[in-house]
C-alpha cells in the first residue's frame, strides 16, 4: 500500500459502491447489461479499485472519457470491455484496437482517417454516437448514419459494436424534452436494425434514465452518479426505486489548536474577528486539496460535533472553531459521519451552488484515495508518492 504521511485523506467505502451496481443491475431486465462509468477517475472515488467493485457486482462493461483513462485501467490489469466517451485522434486507433479499447465515432472524415492508421491484424470497435438533442457529440440524421455504416462494413478492420445517444434532462421531472430525444433515436435505432444483419449493442440510458424509465433502456444502461451512492438531481430523490448507499467521505485531523482572545484576528484578510475567549483549531486541509474557498462557511464535524470554519480557507489549510481544548490529532470529517451528524456531498454542493457531482471530482490528487472493504483498508492510494522509492 501506498503510505501517505499529512493527515487528510479520501475515505472510499467499497461496499456502498457494490451495493448501488447490484440494486439497480436487480431492478432493471436480466438482459440488460451494467457500463460502469469510471471516468474522471471514478468521479474522483478510484478509478481501478470502483472498476473492479463494480464487475464484481455485475457490470461487465466500463466507460471512460479519454483514451488515457482507458490505457491507465489497462495498464492496471482491466480486462473488461472498455468505451472511450469522448474523442480520440484518428491516428490512436492502432493503439485503441491493440488494446482492445472501444471508441466512439460519429463522423465519416474520421473514419476514413483512421483507417489508414489501423493495421489489418487488428479491428476496431465502434460505438456510433447519435445526438438526439444534447447538442454535444454525434451525428444528426439517418443518412449521416448510413454513410458511417457502410464506410465500416466496406473496411474489415472496423466493426460496428455499439449504437447510442445521451439524454439532456433524465433527471427531471417534466419529461417531455426526454420523450423528444428517444423518439429522435428510436427513428436512428430502427434504421440500423432496419440495414443491419448484426444489430449493435443499444445503449441511451445514464443513470437518471435508467433509474426512471427501466423499460426503455434497450441492450445496456451506462451507470454514473447512482453508482456513486448519489442521486442525479434534487428532483429524483424522492423518485429513487431504492436507497443508494453514499461511498465517499473526507476527512483530517486538526494539527494544532490554541487559545485566542477576544479582538484577534484569523486568517487572510483579517476578515474574522474573534468576539470572545475561544479555541481555535487549525486543519491540514485548502483549496488546493479541492476545499475551494467559497466554503469558508460550511461546518466540519470533531468529536461528533458540527464546528464552524473561521476566516478565510488557505491553500493548505483551514482554522475551525472548537467548544474546548482538544487534542491535536483529533479526526476531523468534512464530508461524511460522526456520532449522530451526518455531511453528505448534497449539502456541500448546495454550498457552493453546484451539483453534487462536482464535489468529489474536486478533491485533490494531493488527497490519498484511501479503500475500504467489510470495514478494513484493502488498498491506498498516493500518487505524490506512486512508483517512488523511500529511504528506510
Amino acid at each position: 500500500m501506498s503510505p501517505f504521511y499529512r493527515d487528510t485523506w479520501v475515505e472510499v467505502q467499497l461496499d456502498g459502491i457494490y451495493h448501488n451496481v447490484k440494486s439497480i443491475k436487480e431492478y432493471l431486465d436480466p438482459s440488460i447489461r451494467i457500463i460502469a462509468v469510471v471516468k474522471a477517475n471514478a468521479y474522483g472515488h478510484g478509478d481501478v479499485q470502483v472498476a473492479k467493485t463494480a464487475i464484481e457486482a455485475g457490470a461487465s462493461y466500463l466507460a471512460v472519457a479519454f483514451l488515457d483513462e482507458a490505457l491507465a485501467l489497462r495498464k492496471s490489469g482491466i480486462k473488461e470491455p472498455i468505451l472511450v466517451l469522448g474523442v480520440i485522434r484518428p491516428e490512436d486507433a492502432t493503439l485503441a484496437a491493440e488494446h482492445n479499447i472501444s471508441v466512439t465515432v460519429f463522423q465519416l472524415d474520421w473514419l476514413q482517417l483512421a483507417v489508414n492508421h489501423l493495421a489489418p491484424r487488428n479491428s476496431l470497435n465502434l460505438h456510433i454516437k447519435f445526438d438526439s438533442g444534447m447538442g454535444r457529440l454525434g451525428l444528426k440524421t439517418t443518412e449521416e448514419l448510413n454513410e458511417m455504416m457502410t464506410f465500416v462494413k466496406s473496411n474489415p478492420t472496423m466493426v460496428l459494436e455499439g449504437l447510442y445517444t445521451h439524454f439532456a434532462t433524465a433527471d427531471e421531472i417534466d419529461t417531455d424534452y426526454f420523450d423528444f430525444q428517444y423518439a429522435k433515436f428510436e427513428v436512428a435505432v430502427d434504421f440500423v436494425r432496419t440495414v443491419s444483419v448484426n444489430a449493435p449493442m443499444i445503449h441511451c440510458g445514464n443513470s437518471a434514465a435508467s433509474l426512471q424509465f427501466p423499460t426503455k433502456m434497450f441492450h445496456a444502461v451506462r451507470l454514473g452518479i447512482a453508482m456513486y451512492g448519489l442521486s442525479p438531481s434534487e428532483e429524483m430523490k424522492g423518485l429513487l426505486p431504492f436507497p443508494l448507499q453514499e461511498s465517499f467521505s473526507l476527512h483530517s485531523c486538526i494539527s494544532h489548536v490554541k487559545k485566542v482572545s477576544a479582538g484577534e484576528k484569523v486568517s487572510y484578510g483579517a476578515t474574522y474577528t474573534v468576539d470572545q475567549e475561544e479555541w481555535v483549531g487549525t486543519v491540514p486541509i485548502g483549496y488546493a486539496d479541492g476545499w475551494v474557498r467559497s466554503l469558508k462557511n460550511r461546518e466540519v464535524l470533531v468529536n461528533g460535533l458540527r464546528m464552524p470554519i473561521i476566516g478565510r480557507v488557505c491553500m493548505d489549510q483551514i482554522m475551525i472553531r472548537l467548544p474546548n481544548h482538544v487534542e491535536v490529532g483529533t479526526k476531523v470529517t468534512l464530508i461524511g459521519e460522526q456520532g449522530q451528524e451526518f455531511i453528505s456531498i448534497d449539502e456541500i454542493a448546495q454550498e457552493i451552488n453546484t451539483i453534487n457531482y462536482e464535489i468529489p471530482c474536486m478533491i485533490s490528487y494531493r488527497v490519498p484515495r484511501v479503500f475500504i472493504k467489510n470495514n478494513e483498508v484493502i488498498d491506498v492510494v498516493n500518487p505524490l508518492l506512486h512508483d517512488l522509492p523511500l529511504n528506510k
